[in-house]
């Protein structure tokens, strides 16, 4: 119900005293385009949390989701106009803020503090170490971030990537062309995979071997929430919109992962909750509950470990320029710092 014209003026003076004030009833919605990195799977339930329940619309904004091809393509996506925002690799923002300055995207919000990237091999074939993956061949999506920051991850242990052949295969045959010994190993999302495994009656641990980027010399961060320059420019309280309502359904989300899970199957009818439920609690265990965010929250990160981080694309790559940190990441349309503490996740 349309609030009456002197309710409406106060709101509207409050809204322009606080910037997470934005009622719906009291402005046009900004309609925001946002891909995912990935098919809908349970750690996405969020944004069909946010958007189910109106937290977008409170938010002023009329968001549209769409299902992604790869953490690092999501990036693009964004860059070249076709998306508004998206969830993506800030590795990737990282290549494109040197190589492209003032056209890339910009991360908002960061959600998942550890990178979840993983080279995995069968328990029983040949690949032991990463120095086995010479002569061999590795599979992965196109546009996997995973395989993009392969290169690092070889110059840290001594292997020369050019010996390693990166093979493309369709996101739903990766862990089948695996186990069918089709590849040598693959480079993937530890929890994609792990739950995939699961689902193919295979013991993820016993059967595979992990090789965590994240234990091998390579402090990256991950995704999280990036809006194009356009967005950033031109509605910058509807990054702010998005961010709190983003951080609010993960939280919500964090607090009960069954009701995250059932927007999840409005959304994907198909969606096995069991299989999906497992890989949200993975994810927010391994990936999002750290103790950087316990101490910064979630959505934040530490300037020097993002600068680390910069310097190792620079290098790996051998980029034109070293990007800012404000050039790949803006803390400023953060919900407050409390607000974003994550529950302890059972």
């Amino acid at each position: 119900m349309p609030l009456p014209r002197a309710t409406r003026r106060a709101v509207l003076g409050a809204a322009l005293a606080s910037p997470f004030i934005r009622p719906a009833s009291a402005q046009a919605l900004t309609p925001i385009r946002f891909i995912l990195d990935w098919k809908a799977q349970g750690p996405h339930a969020w944004y069909y949390v946010a958007q189910s329940r109106g937290y977008f619309r409170e938010a002023g904004l009329d968001v549209t989701i769409d299902q992604g091809e790869g953490s690092a393509a999501a990036v693009t996506r964004v860059m070249s106009g076709a998306y508004d925002a998206g969830f993506g690799d800030i590795n990737a923002v990282i290549q494109n803020a040197a190589g492209r300055p003032g056209e890339q995207p910009v991360m908002v919000y960061l959600v998942y503090n550890r990178a979840p990237y993983a080279i995995i091999s069968r328990a029983d074939g040949p690949v032991r170490t990463l120095k086995d993956l010479e002569g061999r061949q590795v599979g992965a999506p196109a546009g996997s971030a995973t395989a993009r920051m392969f290169p690092a991850l070889a110059a840290r242990n001594g292997v020369d990537p050019s010996k390693v052949r990166m093979a493309a295969i369709a996101p739903n045959l990766v862990e089948q062309m695996l186990v069918q010994g089709q590849v040598d190993a693959v480079a993937q999302f530890s929890g994609t995979s792990y739950m995939n495994f699961v689902g193919m009656g295979k013991d993820p641990e016993k059967d595979f071997r992990w090789f965590f980027y994240s234990d091998m010399g390579l402090d990256q961060y991950s995704n999280g929430v990036l809006v194009s320059q356009a967005l950033l420019k031109n509605r910058p309280e509807a990054v702010r919109g998005l961010t709190t309502a983003i951080n609010r359904a993960i939280q919500e989300v964090a607090r009960n992962p069954d009701a995250g899970i059932a927007e999840l199957k409005k959304v994907e009818p198909l969606t096995d909750t069991a299989i999906e439920k497992q890989r949200l609690l993975y994810m927010l265990r391994a990936q999002m509950t750290t103790p950087e965010t316990g101490t910064l929250g979630l959505g934040d990160l530490s300037d020097k470990r993002l600068e680390g981080a910069i310097g190792t694309v620079v290098e790996t790559y051998g980029l034109p320029r070293t990007p800012g940190v404000r050039d790949v990441f803006l803390r400023d349309f953060l919900p407050a710092r409390e607000a974003r503490l994550l529950p302890v996740v059972g």
